[in-house]
């Protein structure tokens, strides 16, 4: 790392900066003249759209990318990181969306691992723990130094990720995406230690999606649109809500779209329903206990839960991709088959998985090709074994624009955006009528504006009749859509509420393993 020029008292004041950096990559400039500050004791959001731009500024902020043009400077002082070990010794460091701990080590082991304060220390249990519990409870994070890793919750987990940067000197911390898997009570302990950071004078960027939360925490908000700052705010003195916030980022007015909950769906039969439903995972651990359940025609029913209590578990088995070990699943009154998926999409339920391009599409295809992967039997495609390219491109093209799909019926699935593949992939689904749609994680990862299209995708899927079990970590997006939430923690089901009125952090209650008595709230 170089470093030259001498700081104004004004540069002193930032412990990083951006000037005119620009990046381009083939077909595509990344950052085009971006200038950036994040002040000492502040929590700075850096918002965009996917594609904006976010991403490789902070590749460049973190050592992971050179700017082809502008300056980086840490303290008022012009730097070149030639790797992300320089950014660590500049005292910048980034904590990801998916740790890097090994969960077979304790808490101190993973925080110490691979970084030497002293080069000639040699590791001293004992000392090494005492200072990270002291570096705990010093930003209020409550985590054992002497736990492993793999009998943390999620929450822990991120705890130690942070720790980790704390102990090993950061003055700018970078957090992408934080209470993506949090639940309400574990994302407020995370605003309380970064509230406290900012206090002793570091600085915290705090990358989201969730604008609410960038009202009730950042201080000052950088929106990057097409590579550029579109705008920018300081929260403290303006009166800028999340609408404006995402005005900015896109260019236009965002009103998510939300459940009318005020027609009753009646005493309807259910489409979908679950009886003491047990399964595994392939290794023997229990994944589903007894999980009963029930969707009715033109209900959405939200699974909420923190990432890695079932979920996946409980959307194969019903989708026939994983087999039961106990229990019965009906599909329109009539038993379905355990673990058969060509049968329970005959029945009449499409299945959106959380894992778009590894499990739902196909990204080495075209989307044309993706698009009949589920259809090529009807007779509208060909006659006999044979199969139409001329109907099967006009079918795509009919779904593109009615799911309206930014590409071409001959893209390839890997070239689109993530909200373009996925509601590609929601697309294929949702154009086979469906009696019940089981969908994973639908807005995981996408910008305001997507979000928005896929809301408004799966509220008109539901006017259509179409009961759909929705399972999602975010707990905003359950309260907006759902009309009844289903709490999931550790393979079981802790409670069935009314989504009108729930409240957010009776939810987190049940999330973290407590029971409808926990809350005070009695069951529907």
């Amino acid at each position: 790392m170089t470093a030259a020029g001498a700081p104004t008292r004004d540069q002193d004041r930032h412990t990083v900066s951006a000037r005119g950096v620009t990046k381009a990559f083939p077909g595509v400039v990344a950052n085009d003249g971006v200038d950036f500050d994040a002040d000492r004791g502040e929590v700075h959001a850096l918002l965009g759209e996917n594609g904006s731009g976010k991403t490789t500024l902070c590749k460049i902020l973190t050592g992971l990318y050179r700017p082809d043009a502008g300056q980086v400077l840490v303290g008022g002082d012009t730097v070149a990181f030639r790797s992300p070990a320089d950014a660590y010794e500049a005292g910048i460091f980034m904590v990801h969306q998916h740790f890097s701990l090994v969960s077979s080590m304790t808490v101190a082991e993973n925080v110490v691992l691979g970084w030497h304060r002293d080069k000639g220390r040699v590791f001293n249990r004992r000392q090494v723990e005492e200072e990270v519990a002291r570096a705990a409870e010093r930003f209020d994070m409550h985590i054992d130094p002497r736990a492993i890793i793999s009998r943390l919750s999620v929450g822990e987990r991120q705890r130690v990720e942070i720790l980790k940067a704390l102990y090993r000197g950061a003055r700018t911390l970078i957090l992408d995406e934080p209470t993506s898997v949090l639940t309400p009570q574990e994302a407020e302990q995370l605003f309380v230690s970064l509230r406290r950071m900012a206090a002793e004078g570091e600085s915290v960027v705090f990358i989201s999606h969730k604008l609410d939360e960038v009202t009730a925490l950042c201080d000052r908000v950088t929106v990057l649109r097409h590579g550029r700052v579109s705008g920018s705010a300081d929260l403290r003195t303006s009166r800028v809500d999340a609408r404006g916030l995402a005005r900015m980022m896109v260019g236009r007015d965002i009103a998510f779209s939300r459940r009318s909950r005020v027609d009753a769906l009646g005493d309807s039969e259910p489409a979908l329903e679950l009886r003491d439903v047990s399964a595994v995972e392939a290794h023997g651990t229990l994944a589903l206990h007894e999980v009963t359940l029930s969707v009715r025609p033109g209900e959405i029913l939200g699974v909420a839960g923190v990432s890695g209590n079932g979920q996946v578990a409980l959307a194969e088995v019903i989708a026939g991709l994983r087999k039961r070990t106990a229990g019965d699943v009906t599909l329109q009154g009539k038993p379905l088959p355990s673990g058969n998926p060509r049968a329970a999409a005959d029945r009449g339920l499409a299945y959106v998985p959380e894992d778009r391009l590894g499990t739902g599409l196909a990204p080495g295809l075209t989307v044309a090709d993706n698009c009949v992967l589920k259809a090529y039997r009807q007779r509208e495609l060909g006659r006999g074994p044979f199969l139409s390219r001329i109907r099967i491109l006009a079918r795509t093209r009919r779904l593109l624009k009615a799911f309206d799909v930014r590409g071409t019926a001959e893209s390839l699935v890997r070239q689109l955006s993530g909200g373009n593949a996925q509601k590609v992939l929601l697309a294929r689904e949702i154009s086979s009528e469906p009696q019940v749609l089981v969908v994973a994680t639908p807005t995981r990862g996408l910008d305001v504006s997507a979000m928005e299209s896929i809301r408004s995708i799966l509220l008109e899927a539901a006017a259509g009749g179409a009961a759909i079990l929705m399972i999602s970590e975010d707990l905003a997006e359950i309260l907006d859509l759902a009309d009844r939430i289903a709490v999931i923690s550790r393979g079981r089901i802790q409670g069935v509420l009314e989504a009108d009125g729930a409240d957010p952090t009776q939810v987190g209650v049940l999330m973290m393993g407590g029971s409808l008595e926990d809350t005070g709230v009695a069951a529907p």
